[in-house]
């Protein structure tokens, strides 16, 4: 089934995430709009694969191997703490299995199919898979470091020394990388009208959440 409205889906999203940013700015209603983070982002996951043209099997394929690959990494980072960094992830999003929360998983791979429909989008006379790749893991590891003083604050993960290493961003980086490698490498459609206003929903989200954090001092 593939949903044909997705303008009411986009204003549907854009609601939940300004509700979001009001809700998580509050202490009297930050609590309740933590526990609702994976559902929000669960939501976005299956809107997101009902808005997919043309779904296929190398579709399917990526979708699985973005969470998976995305998840494990996790799994990895936190037991060792030699990929990311010394980190933990507490409560926010959701029920950890090996103190991960699978819903990370998911989250790889609403960013990077989203920074991939993007990337596709602007750079559409553009074969060059490693060239996109490359900027679109750049986008994300800005992303990333946007996003990290409001995942502290919002009980999402924590870092061990207070902020993250450099490590962390050479590691998003390169997962980044390699994801979206598979997101132009694999045969399916990349047009998805959910994949770029999710994008900048989410930007929009965790920028100003930060400048927030940044008036509050």
């Amino acid at each position: 089934m593939q949903i044909k409205n997705t303008r009411a889906i986009i204003y549907l999203q854009a609601s939940m995430y300004l509700a979001g940013i009001i809700g998580l700015s509050f202490s009297s209603t930050q609590a309740f709009f933590q526990f609702l983070t994976p559902f929000h982002l669960f939501s976005s996951f299956v809107f997101l694969i009902l808005a997919q043209e043309k779904i296929n099997f190398a579709f399917w394929q990526f979708v699985f191997f973005s969470i998976t690959l995305g998840y494990s990494i996790e799994v990895l980072g936190v037991k060792t703490q030699m990929i990311f960094g010394a980190y933990q992830y507490q409560t926010t999003l959701g029920f950890k299995v090996l103190d991960v929360p699978p819903m990370i998983g998911v989250n790889w791979f609403l960013m990077v199919f989203c920074a991939g429909v993007l990337i596709n989008q602007i750079f559409k006379a553009n074969d060059n898979i490693i060239l996109k790749s490359a900027i679109g893991a750049s986008i994300l590891t800005l992303f990333d470091y946007i996003a990290e003083p409001v995942a502290i604050e919002q009980k999402m993960w924590t870092w061990t020394f207070g902020i993250p290493p450099l490590q962390n961003y050479i590691a998003w980086f390169m997962v980044a990388f390699v994801l979206l490698v598979a997101f132009f490498k694999l045969k399916f459609t990349k047009n998805n009208p959910l994949g770029i206003p999710l994008f900048i929903f989410q930007l929009l989200f965790f920028t100003v959440l930060r400048l927030l954090i940044y008036l509050h001092g």
